[in-house]
């Protein structure tokens, strides 16, 4: 098999912009976002609507669940004309072996395989020369283009690498077969300024880089990474290694709506960077805009990870305007504040004409014309879930039938079921919280017990009942519309030291009995977890994180 790329394939994305997006792997390393092989799929395959180039569906070799995640996407998205799907591995037999095998059923797969060139990771994490690692390079990746066509190469933090031993390690590993080579700001350490040098650096430095594409990947620790990455690509980087809302280790990655929509917006800017002319209004990357912020809430709703309100493209308040003088522009022409349409990332204020009255097939059509794709046992529970929220609220919005949606299809299995929940409170009260969960075993366990508040007594009532030890670290609520009569989206995250972070979701118009469900979801993962035979979730996020690039 040949080991190099060949000229028309290292040009084809000169001129535009590849997204490789890592919500899947970099994203899930965020604590508490630990997804399911069908939460994956379901993310997946909006990352294929999306228009996403190269989806990372995450790192085969750290556990069984991982692997199988992989292989799944890689069958049912990795389509001749789906995006690539790729799998990260460490630079060892083992690694390689396992991302092959799980990307195998992709018509187009990719393993992305690292080792850090840093001389600060070379002493204290990997203990070897930087001789070793020149060898070992070289030696890996043909042995991952021995396996897959498409392999790329990181440097782990490349960022604070030597750059005179980092030209050498890239110049090997594109003469022994990556198509790509990533430049990882693993710690989120560099300014735009710098980042911009290293690439320009690498292209002049690299004798053989015309036969690979660059690609960035960065951490967002001093909220420089998208700044970052924009001034990687002015420099000749072609590839954009991104998540959804920027979710990743500690602070995040790059944000990929970001970094689309500045590319959209400023692409008269960045024309003559990608050798276009100024004029040009043709789009700089294959995204479809209109997918975004459908994308991040389903990211969002599956992770549990919320969107801060005044986070840039897909916050609450991205397209808000209050100041009077803000709004009058506004009112008299968009432009006076506005640098983009909201229908252009998919936001609409679309309601929805269905009532009590309304059938399967009606909910069934307007699901699909938000993307989701309901089997019928989803469909059912979703339409009984309607029918009581249309009991309740005169007008449902896309955003509420989202939030229903995503609260039926994302349930882990239940070995504990909330069947009763009653509290009494007040001012001059002692808050104190009834509840009755249905066992495993299928009993019927009733128990009460006071607290500071309904929510906490809650809480304690179901623990002395379920008797799953936990650390609750985290609780939020949020409102999904405006009004009185809205869902309230309750976000819930456990810790379990064999276990490590678990969250719990649920969303009801009364937020009691939304607390209550969504930290009886994060108990029985936490339950499951802790029965499970295979590797415990604590030992996977600690290989995970000698993966974190």
């Amino acid at each position: 098999m040949s080991t190099s790329v060949t000229s028309q394939e290292s040009q084809v994305a000169q001129d535009r912009i590849i997204f490789f997006d890592t919500t899947l792997r970099d994203g899930e390393q965020s604590p508490g976002a630990t997804l399911n092989v069908e939460q994956k799929l379901l993310i997946a395959q909006q990352l294929a609507r999306l228009g996403v180039d190269i989806i990372e569906a995450g790192f085969p070799f750290a556990s069984k669940g991982d692997f199988h995640a992989v292989q799944e996407i890689a069958k049912l998205v990795g389509t001749e004309n789906g995006p690539t799907i790729c799998g990260l591995a460490r630079a060892t037999r083992g690694d390689i072996e396992a991302a092959a095998e799980a990307v195998k059923p992709a018509a187009k797969g990719r393993i992305h395989t690292f080792l850090a060139t840093s001389d600060i990771h070379l002493e204290y994490k990997l203990r070897k020369t930087r001789a070793e690692v020149l060898a070992i390079v070289p030696e890996m990746v043909a042995y991952a283009r021995s396996k897959v066509a498409d392999v790329e190469f990181s440097p782990e933090d490349a960022g604070r690498s030597d750059p005179e031993f980092l030209y050498q390690v890239l110049e090997a590993a594109i003469a022994a077969g990556a198509s790509t080579v990533n430049i990882p700001d693993t710690v989120g350490y560099l300014t735009p300024s710098e980042f911009g040098a290293l690439i320009k650096g690498i292209k002049e430095n690299v004798p053989n880089i015309d036969r690979a594409i660059i690609s960035v990947h960065g951490h967002n620790d001093l909220g420089l990474a998208v700044a970052n990455f924009l001034e990687a690509a002015k420099n000749g980087a072609r590839q954009m290694e991104c998540t959804i809302n920027g979710i990743g280790e500690r602070a995040g990655n790059a944000a990929l709506e970001e970094l689309v929509m500045a590319l959209h917006v400023r692409r008269s800017y960045f024309n003559s960077f990608l050798g276009r002319p100024a004029e040009s209004i043709a789009p700089l990357c294959n995204i479809d805009t209109k997918q975004i912020y459908k994308t991040s809430r389903l990211v969002s709703n599956l992770t549990g990870m919320l969107v801060q309100p005044n986070k840039a493209i897909v916050g609450a308040n991205a397209f808000a305007h209050e100041s009077g003088i803000h709004q009058d522009g506004v009112l008299k022409n968009r432009l006076t504040y506005e640098i983009m349409d909201a229908q252009s990332i998919g936001l609409t204020d679309n309601l929805i004409v269905l009532g009590k009255l309304s059938g399967r097939n009606a909910l069934s059509s307007r699901l699909k014309e938000l993307g989701f794709e309901l089997s019928e046992q989803e469909l059912n529970a979703a339409f009984v879930r309607f029918k009581e929220l249309a009991d309740k609220k005169r007008e449902i919005s896309d955003r509420d039938l989202e939030a229903i949606v995503n609260d039926e299809i994302r349930h882990a299995p239940e070995a504990f079921k909330l069947d009763h929940v009653q509290v009494s409170c007040g001012d001059r009260a002692i808050p104190t919280a009834t509840i009755t969960i249905v066992m495993p075993d299928g009993a019927e366990i009733t128990d009460a017990s006071v607290g500071t508040g309904p929510v906490d007594a809650i809480y304690k009532a179901i623990n002395r009942i379920v008797n799953v030890p936990n650390q609750l670290i985290e609780y939020s609520v949020q409102s999904v519309t405006a009004g009185i009569d809205a869902l309230g989206e309750v976000t819930i995250r456990l810790k379990h030291p064999d276990v490590g972070t678990l969250s719990g979701h649920s969303a009801n118009t009364d937020i009691i009995v939304a607390s209550a469900r969504a930290y009886l979801s994060a108990l029985n993962k936490l339950y499951f977890a802790l029965q499970s035979p295979t590797t415990k979730i604590s030992d996977r996020d600690k290989l995970k994180k000698e993966a974190a690039l």
